[in-house]
């Protein structure tokens, strides 16, 4: 662990906030103070709150994944029941915002993340078909763009499992994990959202045998640091590839995010449970954080 992490962590713990899942994973904060993340093997979406207990908001939940709030504050999730990603209307009506590249379906959507304008980037992995190759109707797994306008744009086909996604404060890298590789890649965005360059950000590989887990979901701090699950925890890099060290939780990880009211505490979805750990920064949120 590097000086600069040790600054971030302070004297803080990791500590458990809420159990009794099969995988949690999709964590996402409600600035109204509250806690959405999903349990896809019990096929629901989950709302905590940490002074009024959990509760089941959505099941089914069509297996969902990754959850994310569009500008309109409306819930976005990855269904890889549906292979779709879905949205939640006002009046709680579920609409589809995408399930189709070019006629053919999507694989099985697996995580999101929201621009500033309004588009969202997207993985689309295997893996919630079985076997991960049954009804697969695309030779290749994407990386996408769902434009406002409900255009769709392939940004990124060349990876093997691309699974976790995030984007950092500026709007102008992209970063998404290719599991299977090890590696997280990082994108130079154009104004328009298309790629302009790529290079790999970092790699992200068990350093004893038998350790369990892989570069997965990941969040971004406002001053661009990456927050990535992977082995033994979570990865800490800032954002030049620079490791500042790692995390350690009870369990593999398979996401995190920032929430509570000052943005400074770190949410991490590890399979049985969610725990927490306040940190020395606040995370990176289109919408402020409530006072």
């Amino acid at each position: 662990m590097t000086p600069a992490l040790v600054r971030l962590i302070g004297k803080h713990l990791v500590e458990p906030a809420v159990s009794g899942f099969l995988y949690a994973e999709g964590p996402l904060w409600r600035s109204d103070g509250y806690l959405l993340f999903a349990d896809s093997p019990r096929n629901r979406i989950h709302r905590w709150n940490p002074r009024g207990g959990l509760a089941v908001l959505r099941e089914p939940s069509f297996t969902a994944t990754a959850l994310a709030f569009d500008l309109e504050g409306r819930l976005l999730a990855t269904e890889h029941g549906n292979r779709r990603i879905s949205r939640t209307e006002s009046n709680g009506t579920l609409v589809t915002l995408v399930d189709r590249y070019e006629g053919k379906r999507l694989n099985s959507p697996n995580d999101l993340v929201v621009a500033a304008n309004g588009a969202v980037y997207f993985t689309d992995p295997p893996y919630g078909l079985p076997r991960q190759r049954e009804g697969k109707e695309l030779d290749f797994q994407g990386v996408y763009r769902l434009d406002p306008d409900g255009r769709l744009v392939l940004l990124v086909r060349d990876m093997v499992r691309p699974n976790g996604i995030g984007l950092s404060p500026d709007g102008k890298t992209l970063y998404v994990s290719d599991t299977d590789r090890s590696l997280i890649r990082a994108f130079s965005l154009r104004a328009d959202g298309s790629i302009e360059s790529s290079r790999i950000l970092a790699t992200i590989k068990p350093w004893r045998e038998g350790m369990q887990g892989a570069p997965d979901g990941m969040t971004l701090d406002v001053k661009g640091r990456l927050y990535i699950a992977g082995p033994g925890g979570i990865w800490v890099f800032d954002d030049n590839g620079g490791r500042l060290g790692v995390i350690a939780t009870p369990e593999p990880p398979s996401s995190c995010t920032f929430g509570d009211a000052t943005g400074q505490t770190l949410y991490i979805a590890a399979r049985s449970r969610i725990y927490k750990m306040h940190l020395n920064v606040q995370g990176f949120s289109l919408r402020p954080y409530k006072k």
